[in-house]
């Protein structure tokens, strides 16, 4: 890999990245800076600066970057109602891209010759720091000590970090492996290896048991602008607090629970859960928006496309031209995703049961039984006749 002098490590406080700190102090005998993303993980990040300076980093870069997470990462995916596999709305996917970039920056600043992280050697996440650094400057060099070092069991880590002064934050009582930001909530190992094992109550920390939920369904409103929350209720919130406030109503009512088996990128499977009250809410909404004003062949087109997006941020493949060009598609058809949608919410499920914009294309005169039937039955015999001429053709040709 070459000299290394000065480390941009993405630290969390966790125990592997303080181990890391001093790790690449060892390794590389090189100068540790720490950079530390409030991504709206709901924790004081004043400490976690105090420990990483304490653990031996020469500076420690904490910022609070929620509102560029939201606008510019999380609703080019919302927009495009973007799903992993269907169910995971990204939250941690999205978040790497951003978090690389900004040591990028920092390493570029202060002259770092490489960027850290603590990613593991199978999961999703190696790849998302290590492809988006490339991607923004491929010269630079990336390490990640967990694929590398010779501490193989979280027992060796531990031990490690009391050799060296390093408090330890893990305990065996809690063996989960967790990752929080304002968009969403993950949570895996442990108990959650065996997918024949239902997941204990006190993993869930977004959202309350739907057993415990209100008795009575809420109903609320979400107003949009051009495919992008703005309003609840009738009341304009800037994009974070909206998502706050979102994540507040929906979770009371234990709605944004996901228990799926994902594939990783690295080809294993891997059971997760996730919380997404926020997501799920305003994903509801957006889909009965979207079914309101777009042209069938559009919204057809747009579901397919979604899969492939997912896919690009799943895979660690922000930085691409074709990431890109899907947002430009994105933005055009959300031109005219202005509307309400009222949502239910009772038990664990969101539901949207209304929606209104003034550029829907739903038209009551042509859709209704009733008298003011607007629709000229008499031509639907003809479009029989011409939508199945080429199954008809193929018939005759058969039956010869």
């Amino acid at each position: 890999m070459g000299e290394i002098k000065k480390v941009v490590l993405a630290y969390s406080g966790g125990l592997d990245t303080s181990v890391i700190v001093k790790w690449l102090q060892d390794k590389y005998g090189c100068e540790v800076i720490t950079y530390t993303a409030d991504l709206g993980q709901n924790e004081d990040l004043e400490p976690i600066k105090e420990k990483a300076l304490k653990v031996g980093a020469s500076k420690a870069y904490v910022e609070d970057v929620r509102e560029e997470f939201l606008n510019e990462y999380v609703m080019k995916a919302f927009k495009f109602g973007a799903l992993y596999e269907g169910k995971y709305p990204l939250a941690t996917a999205l978040g790497r891209p951003l978090i690389t970039k900004k040591m990028i920056e920092i390493a570029q600043k202060e002259g770092a010759d490489a960027i850290a992280h603590g990613s593991t050697g199978k999961g999703n996440d190696q790849v998302r720091f290590d492809v988006s650094a490339v991607a923004l400057k491929p010269d630079i060099k990336v390490i990640a000590p967990v694929r590398d070092w010779e501490l193989k069991s979280r027992d060796e880590e531990i031990e490690y970090a009391k050799k060296h002064g390093i408090p330890v934050p893990v305990t065996k009582d809690k063996p989960y492996s967790i990752d929080r930001n304002i968009w969403g909530l993950s949570v895996e190992a442990g108990p959650l290896e065996d997918p024949y094992h239902e997941p204990d109550e006190e993993i869930y920390s977004f959202t309350k048991n739907p057993l415990e939920a209100p008795d009575e369904p809420e109903y609320v409103e979400i107003e949009f602008e051009k495919g992008i929350p703005v309003a609840i209720d009738g009341k304009r919130l800037n994009i974070v607090d909206l998502v706050n406030k979102a994540n507040e109503i929906a979770g009371r009512h234990g709605v944004g629970r996901i228990d799926m088996v994902e594939n990783r990128l690295v080809g294993i499977k891997s059971r997760e859960i996730y919380e997404a009250p926020a997501a799920v809410l305003l994903l509801e909404a957006k889909r009965s928006l979207d079914e309101l004003i777009l042209d069938r062949e559009s919204l057809h087109l747009r579901d397919q496309l979604a899969i492939k997006y997912a896919e690009l941020v799943y895979y660690g493949y922000w930085f691409c031209e074709l990431r890109e060009a899907l947002d430009a598609f994105a933005d055009k058809l959300n031109e005219r995703a202005t509307g309400t949608v009222k949502v239910k919410l009772y038990k664990g499920k969101a539901t949207a049961v209304a929606r209104k914009s003034p550029y829907a294309i739903y038209s009551k005169e042509l859709a209704t039984y009733d008298p003011g039937d607007t629709f000229n039955h008499k031509y639907g015999e003809a479009f029989c006749y011409i939508w199945g001429l080429p199954l008809r053709v193929a018939a005759e040709v058969k039956n010869k």
